[in-house]
């Protein structure tokens, strides 16, 4: 029996299947609304929450009849009503694809399981953010991360039917195992990564000068900011220095080790922070190389919370594919000049959303091999 004037559940279920792909798609544009306001926030630290949305280059508060995701950018044709400034199209370039994905899920799942449907639009959700956060900034934040591992974990002890499972045990344990495997696996990847390509020699002309500054190392024709080599505290840059000058002393034929919180000349160890005039002439330097960041490990391991151990070997792989495709035709365009650091977090997005929509298709193909 249905209380006058409210709708009850299946009333809800009764409504045409396109009138909630229409919900879907307007929820996915204001969920990729806020979306936007994490990518651009969280890397700098700041409140998701305060203050309420502005121009970042005015500081215009913008009122609500100016927020309407995906309509306003483009009456507004991607400038500040306030100042006029541009406004990247990444927001509606966000919006938009938050709204599709969340129709995708809805056409693809919603059926079967609408609370499935929902999980995977909150995967896929944190995938977009993770991936444009670290295209840009080369980091994915913990809160995307570690927050994603509880989340998963949460949602497979909420909703079984996301790993396939009726029994509430053995869907905690394949999204315990699968963000165990993640991490386990990406972790192998980037500790052998570093054995084997942890060291990058770059060969200078001779007589080279190389001045240590602030945040990188200046060359005659470039600049290496230590941020692309430094990721932990064990990194070093290592040059073979035919003479090197300090504010108050020389020296001659030495090796110059400098690591995030430790700088070596010869015997002599100083605080990085303390010098304030280092410069080495020489031919070569030796440049820590990273794989893929730990970062990463974590974003794996998210991503088997929510999808299992299959989805996390599948998303190895396929992001390697999409790595290689990514990095390697770049590096073709520009005649083996090589390119700056790519981020992986995008590669393994990308993969864990193939996932999601063929991942069942492909394990019953080879369940037919």
């Amino acid at each position: 029996m249905a209380i006058e004037g409210i709708v009850t559940l299946d009333q809800l279920a009764a409504m045409p299947v396109h009138f909630w792909s229409v919900v879907f798609f307007v929820f996915g544009a204001v969920v990729g609304s806020f979306l936007n306001v994490c990518i651009y926030r969280m890397p700098l630290g700041l409140s998701i929450v305060s203050p309420p949305s502005h121009c970042p280059h005015c500081k215009y508060s913008i009122p609500g009849y100016l927020n309407l995701p995906l309509v306003t950018w483009l009456f507004l044709r991607g400038r500040c009503r306030h100042c006029g400034a541009p406004i990247t199209a990444r927001y509606f370039v966000v919006e938009l694809l938050t709204a599709l994905s969340f129709l995708a899920c809805w056409l693809t799942f919603g059926e079967r399981s609408p609370a499935v449907a929902l999980v995977y639009c909150l995967l896929l959700a944190g995938l977009t953010v993770a991936a444009f956060i670290d295209a840009e900034h080369y980091i994915i934040p913990d809160e995307i991360t570690l927050g994603g591992i509880g989340v998963g974990v949460l949602c497979s002890f909420l909703v079984p039917e996301l790993h396939g499972q009726h029994s509430l045990a053995e869907a905690m344990k394949a999204s315990f195992l699968g963000a165990a495997v993640g991490a386990g696996l990406i972790y192998f990847v980037l500790r052998l990564g570093k054995l084997l390509f942890g060291r990058q020699k770059l060969e200078l002309a001779p007589g080279t000068k190389i001045i240590f500054g602030e945040t990188a190392i200046v060359l005659p024709d470039r600049e290496l900011p230590y941020d692309e080599f430094f990721y932990r505290d064990s990194d070093v840059i290592a040059v073979t220095a035919q003479k090197v000058e300090m504010v108050d002393r020389c020296y001659q034929d030495v090796v110059v080790r400098l690591s995030p919180k430790k700088l070596r000349i010869g015997d002599d160890v100083f605080d990085p922070a303390t010098v304030l005039h280092l410069e080495a002439v020489a031919a070569r330097i030796m440049l820590p190389r990273e794989a893929m960041g730990l970062g990463d490990v974590k974003f794996m391991a998210a991503i088997g919370a929510f999808l299992g151990w299959p989805a996390t070997i599948f998303c190895l792989f396929a992001s390697s594919v999409l790595g290689a495709l990514g990095g390697g035709i770049p590096i073709l365009l520009r005649r083996g000049k090589g390119s700056r650091l790519l981020p992986y977090g995008p590669y393994i997005a990308v993969a864990a959303v193939l996932w999601v929509f063929t991942g069942e298709r492909l394990l019953d193909w080879l369940a037919r091999r």
